[in-house]
Order: C-alpha cells, then sequence, then structure tokens
C-alpha cells in the first residue's frame, strides 16, 4: 500500500473511532441518567397508587446493560440503547442546521428507542404479539439531541442546535411517552383477521402465545411519516 494512502486511512481511522467513541460515551451516560430517573419514578407512582389501587402494578426491569422495561399497569415501555453510531442520509432535515453545516462531526449520533408493548405480552410470554415504536432520541458528542416520535413527542425537543440534554429534559421525553402510552388504546382487530386456528395449537394448549396482539393489529399504523 502506498504510504500517503496507508497515513491517510490511519488518520481517518483515529478521528472515526474517536469521534464514535465520544457520541458513544454521551449517549450512554444519558442513558444510564434514564435508567436511574425510571428506577425513581416507579418508586414515586408506587408509593401514590397504593392510596387508591394496591393491585395497580408499577415496576422496573433492568433487563440488560443498553435495555431497561417500565410498566406502568397494562402498559409497558421498553428503553434500548443502540450500541452504534449513527449519521444521516443526504436528505435529512437535520444537515439544514446551521449548526451542523458549521462541523459535520456534530451529525454523528447515538440512538434510544421507546417502545410501547402491552404487558401482558411478556406477562404470558407471548412472543407473536406487536409493540410499537413511540419515539427516538438523537445524541451527539456534545448532548446536543433532538426527538423523533408520537404526538407531543415530535415537536417537544426538534432543536438540534439549542437543545442541550439535561434531567429536566429527559423527565420531560419520560412523561411524554408514559402519557402516550396510557391514551394509547387497544383496537380489537378485524374479525378474519383471527379466524383460523390449528388443532396443534388447541392440543398444545399455546393458543394465547399464537394469536398475536397489538394495539392497532390490522390497522394501518402512521409511523414511517413520523420517523
Amino acid at each position: 500500500m502506498a504510504e500517503g494512502k496507508y497515513d491517510k486511512i490511519v488518520e481517518l481511522l483515529k478521528k472515526k473511532v474517536s469521534l464514535k467513541q465520544e457520541v458513544y460515551s454521551k449517549t450512554k451516560d444519558v442513558f444510564e441518567e434514564l435508567r436511574t430517573m425510571l428506577i425513581e419514578i416507579s418508586k414515586d407512582l408506587t408509593a401514590q397508587v397504593k392510596g387508591f389501587d394496591g393491585n395497580l402494578a408499577v415496576s422496573f426491569k433492568d433487563t440488560s446493560e443498553f435495555e431497561v422495561e417500565f410498566t406502568l399497569a397494562d402498559e409497558t415501555l421498553l428503553f434500548v440503547m443502540h450500541t452504534n453510531i449513527f449519521t444521516f442520509d443526504s436528505t435529512h432535515e437535520v444537515w439544514k442546521s446551521p449548526y451542523v453545516q458549521q462541523n459535520k462531526d456534530n451529525a454523528y449520533c447515538g440512538k434510544i428507542f421507546i417502545y410501547n408493548f402491552l404487558s401482558d405480552s411478556f406477562k404470558y410470554n407471548r412472543p407473536n404479539d406487536i409493540g410499537y415504536l413511540v419515539g427516538r432520541i438523537f445524541i451527539n458528542k456534545e448532548k446536543h439531541f433532538f426527538v423523533e416520535g408520537k404526538k407531543q413527542l415530535s415537536y417537544l425537543y426538534n432543536d438540534f442546535s439549542s437543545s442541550v440534554m439535561d434531567q429536566e429534559c429527559l423527565m420531560k421525553i419520560i412523561e411524554s411517552a408514559i402519557l402516550y402510552s396510557l391514551d394509547f388504546d387497544p383496537f380489537t382487530p378485524p374479525f378474519d383477521q383471527q379466524g383460523q386456528i390449528s388443532v396443534g395449537e388447541v392440543i398444545n394448549a399455546n393458543l394465547q402465545s399464537r394469536i398475536a396482539t397489538g394495539k392497532r393489529l390490522g390497522f394501518k399504523f402512521q409511523s414511517d411519516s413520523n420517523f
């Protein structure tokens, strides 16, 4: 390999690896803060709901280093940090920001996803049940961030240049995700969609796990246009 090209490859590797490690570190910091806040929210809500309904379940589950579950009654929110770092395609709105135009490195982001599931999907081990992407948080090396999501999450934080992640911002994101999920009620699927079962499913007593359940199963869920 020619010395000039070799040096260029080494230099590019140094720059990219260093940048991505920095973004990863900041994203992980935010995720750890989110984990801590969800634990506290779980404790606070548990204490409050005991006063009017002792059977109302509120819980936090530390699933893995990059995944946590927050359950409130029949709703479960799954928060997942992706371990890779991403940038955006040339048509994305982020490139119109002067903040990114001044330094393209600012476009490299870590991602935290927020999914909504029915709690019974986990409780009764129904692997065919459907969850929905409620929002995703993009965080760069300077902890600037923006959120893509449903309803309030879609406009709560969409100014990448001025939004810097802190506890107050993170709490608003969590609260908005919880409120959206509580207000997002399941529809019963169309009759014909659940019209057939096999004898084997009945004999093996696994009918519950084979009947897919989702809040909008069988209906068009408008997510692609928002994400």
